[in-house]
């Protein structure tokens, strides 16, 4: 596991050097280029990107972790791999002309300051806004250019533009940012339904958007005009696993491509039918599996839910497991689990509960447990997998179900 510099919220040593670049650098192998990322020009970017300036010193421990962050105002800062993933979906060129949508912490803009000629970017909370480009102009990101505004309706003065990354999720596309496109431009933005969104690089082709579906995702809602004309809402008084038995979504692209419908983030896992090589399913025809033989290395899959904690007060958690030679990993606290973290309305953290954790070798065992559900809860994030431990870990039926 990667350790923190002790110099947290130091950008410069007393000697000049930077005290985080051996970990970012660690950083960037562990998580991202054993993720898939490949384009050297990426890479080399997150190396030199000092994210821990981009996030509150509260937080600042984890700020070279792979994990979103709460950054103030109910928003986030996206994991240092989906940076780099929509970055290199996006195939930055130096003379592009850039538009991103919801600028957070800045940090996104920052890592594209390098790749391209100009980016000019938009947020809507004006607290965060003002915050981002302080901080972008004290590290020097020149051609940068922020603004506080709408991100719906884009930036006309400034269009065309060759790119455009959305780092928040509207339901479908605004057509400002349709016609601000330049013929030809590329686009990378999550789009769909709060807890259920999917990536996508669309090209423009004679006035139209040519969709390519990249991977499950879950970015915080494109606020404004896009929410208020948003069709589709969760049921938070009401909360359920998405394809927690994983009978759904084989057939589409995503699934074709190895990912598994429903949840996100999946490292190291795979969907698979039961079958005399596999073993059985304890019902239906799939399960997921997680397999790994680094300890310490990314195995798990995520998936967000909606809870109320003014409507919900009591939930049961649900999972069938089955494991096989299971070690645990690095640290104590690698080993299967399924865990569900519960946040606020400003995505702090309220507690994690956990079933497992699991090791050894066993067959299908059910588990289930019990879980208060605190008043301020809003929102919860499950997680399945084996989390740095080596071996297989098998899950079926993850379910939630509401019991008061």
């Amino acid at each position: 596991m990667i350790l923190m510099a002790s110099l947290v919220g130091q950008s410069h040593s007393l000697f000049g050097q930077d005290p985080f670049a051996q970990t970012r650098r660690e950083m960037v192998e562990q998580y991202i280029e054993s993720a898939g990322v490949k384009d050297v020009r990426v890479l080399q970017s997150i190396r030199e990107t000092p994210r821990h300036e981009f996030v509150p010193r509260g937080v600042r421990s984890r700020a070279y972790l792979d994990m979103a962050l709460p950054i103030g105002e109910a928003q986030t800062i996206s994991s240092p791999f989906i940076v780099a993933m929509m970055t290199e979906a996006l195939k930055p060129k130096p003379t592009d002309v850039v538009l991103e949508i919801g600028t957070g912490s800045g940090y996104q803009a920052a890592v594209l300051s390098p790749l391209v000629a100009k980016v000019y970017t938009i947020e809507i909370v004006s607290e965060l806004g003002q915050v981002a480009a302080d901080t972008l102009t004290r590290l020097n990101y020149s051609n940068v250019f922020p603004r506080i505004g709408d991100g719906f309706l884009g930036w006309p003065e400034a269009a065309p533009f060759d790119k455009i990354i959305v780092t928040c999720s509207p339901e479908d596309v605004p057509k400002p940012l349709l016609d601000q496109l330049r013929e030809g431009g590329q686009m990378i933005i999550p789009v769909g339904e709060r807890y259920q969104q999917t990536m996508y690089r669309m090209v423009k082709q004679n006035g139209k958007l040519i969709r390519q579906p990249l991977r499950p995702t879950l970015f915080v809602p494109m606020t404004g005009e896009a929410e208020a004309t948003r069709e589709v809402h969760p049921d938070p008084q009401n909360p359920k696993v998405v394809n927690g038995d994983f009978e759904e979504g084989g057939e589409s692209s995503l699934g074709k491509n190895g990912l598994v419908s429903g949840w996100y983030y999946g490292r190291q896992v795979k969907r698979l039918q039961a079958s005399s090589d596999t073993g059985d399913a304890p019902s239906g025809k799939r399960f997921v599996r997680f397999e790994n033989e680094t300890p310490g290395l990314d195995s798990h899959l995520l998936q967000g839910v909606p809870i109320d904690g003014q409507m919900v007060s009591l939930i049961r958690l649900g999972t069938m497991v089955r494991t096989k030679g299971v070690r645990r990993g690095s640290s104590k606290e690698e080993l299967p689990m399924l865990a569900l973290t519960l946040y606020d309305k400003d995505r702090k953290e309220l507690g994690t509960v956990w079933l497992g954790p699991y090791q050894g070798t066993k067959d299908w065992t059910k588990a289930t447990r019990l879980v208060p559900i605190p008043p301020a809860t809003r929102e919860g994030i499950l997680r399945i997998g084996l989390f740095g431990a080596t071996g297989i870990a098998d899950f079926d039926e993850i379910s939630i179900k509401r019991l008061d």
